[in-house]
């Protein structure tokens, strides 16, 4: 297992050797050149964490060097080093970009110290970089129900352990911010947290993607590359949509749960990884077993820890707390004044089903704020937004997988809602219409096929 892929370039063997041994015995991996010219192919060839260059080269110059590779939009992070520098060269190093500047004779001790703060700081700033843009998009898990007490409860445990993990749940309820929290409250929680979306990446390339690759390993392979169990050594890897994974992937990605190990495509050494799984889907895997689209062996490999999230329906009280959560969010993401929210507006928040669960919500909070006129958002603006009405019709009611019996009493809520805003004298009217429309809504579902 390495902790980083490092390149020293110096003409003087000696410090080659001494560096490549003392950096190895440290967990590193190191490759060597002993010019500008081979350290160019090396670059072209594969990818490094770190470079440790060297100012006088016999074919070049280390700071020219440096210079091209910012220009060509490489900026893998630079130690320059020399034994004779002068200011001048310094100078320009750091201005390059160069992240220290050690003088000859080298002390191996500082190098080492230099080498792990720089590798740990570029770590961390990637990792505080990705967290940037979760926090955007709302990167915690919001809620006080049962169902999420539960459920944090559960992570807690899960981040404990070292076992793999499944997430089930609906599209839209947080499988990703689980699989985050999971890694955050374990012990692996200062190494990457890398994540693949098997849903998004060709079936050709997934494998590269998980695996990496070497240079001509195929077509538009130009440059090694490393994968995602690689890059999250040490940490955790986020397996999304893993319901999609092609067959033959599936067979590999076992093969890596059992042994521990990977061979990039196209290469032939076997390389050790340390990596904690989280997966998730939203598919039904046992329905996939039987169906022989999904392996068995793998399945419950990746359902050592099963946790399942509940639909947003399913924690209707945790609605308000949500949505006043995104209101502050997306009003500082679009520069706009943050509005209020009426009661009338929560009531009809929580009246709705949401089939898209937390980002369905999200996106209707998102479309109220750039959309509201007003600094106020009442229950007629939730409805207009949802496209909901007082009275909905039996075929605009339906939504697969929910029995017919939730939905009648959703249409009831609404409705009594609706009554109780009426002054007294039109209770009565407005109650006997609203069993009428009852009456109609149940003969409309049962004449659509709909059961209870």
């Amino acid at each position: 297992m390495s902790r980083g892929h490092i390149l020293i370039v110096d003409d003087e063997v000696s410090i080659l050797q001494s560096l490549r041994r003392a950096l190895s015995l440290e967990g590193y991996s190191v490759d060597v050149a002993g010019g500008v010219a081979l350290a160019e192919e090396k670059l072209d060839k594969n990818a490094y964490d770190l470079l440790v260059l060297d100012v006088a080269l016999p074919d070049g110059d280390g700071v020219h060097l440096l210079e091209k590779l910012r220009r060509s939009g490489n900026d893998t992070p630079v130690v320059m080093m020399s034994g004779h520098a002068t200011v001048d060269a310094a100078v320009r190093a750091t201005r390059l970009g160069a992240s220290d500047f050690l003088e000859k004779p080298l002390s191996t001790d500082r190098l080492l110290l230099v080498v792990e703060n720089l590798l740990r700081m570029v770590r961390a700033e990637a990792e505080a970089k990705t967290l940037r843009a979760e926090t955007g998009r709302g990167s915690e898990l919001v809620g006080s129900s049962p169902h999420m007490v539960a459920l944090r409860e559960q992570i807690a445990r899960a981040a404990r352990s070292g076992a793999t993990v499944m997430v089930r749940g609906e599209r839209g309820t947080g499988k990703e911010l689980v699989a985050r929290a999971i890694h955050r409250e374990s012990k692996r929680s200062g190494a990457p947290l890398e994540k693949l979306n098997c849903a998004a990446v060709p079936h050709d390339l997934i494998e590269s993607e998980l695996f990496g690759h070497e240079a001509g390993a195929f077509t538009g392979a130009t440059k090694q590359r490393r994968g995602k169990f690689e890059r999250a050594t040490g940490g955790t890897l986020f397996l999304d949509e893993v319901g999609d994974m092609p067959l033959a992937m599936q067979a590999k990605l076992l093969r890596v749960l059992q042994e521990k190990e990977i061979e990039r495509v196209g290469g032939n050494e076997t390389l050790k990884v340390d990596v904690r799984v989280v997966a998730a889907t939203n598919r039904d895997l046992e329905a996939a077993c039987e169906a022989h689209t999904f392996r068995a062996d793998l399945y419950d490999r990746l359902n050592v820890l099963p946790l399942v999230l509940p639909p947003l329906r399913a924690r209707r009280e945790d609605i308000p707390e949500l949505a006043r959560g995104f209101l502050k969010l997306v009003s500082a993401a679009n520069d706009c004044s943050e509005p209020t929210l009426t009661a009338g507006a929560l009531d009809a928040l929580m009246a709705y089903s949401y089939p898209g669960n937390v980002r369905e919500l999200r996106n209707v909070i998102e479309r109220l704020v750039i959309l509201a006129p007003d600094k106020t958002i009442d229950e007629g603006a939730i409805r207009t937004c949802l496209g909901t009405s007082t009275a909905p019709s039996a075929k605009g009611l339906y939504r697969p997988g929910i029995p017919l019996r939730v939905l009648l009493e959703e249409a009831e809520r609404t409705m009594i809602d609706e009554a109780l805003r009426h002054h007294d004298g039109q209770m009565a009217g407005t109650a006997r219409a609203l069993d009428l429309e009852r009456s109609h809504l149940y003969k409309k579902c049962r004449a659509l096929g709909l059961r209870d």
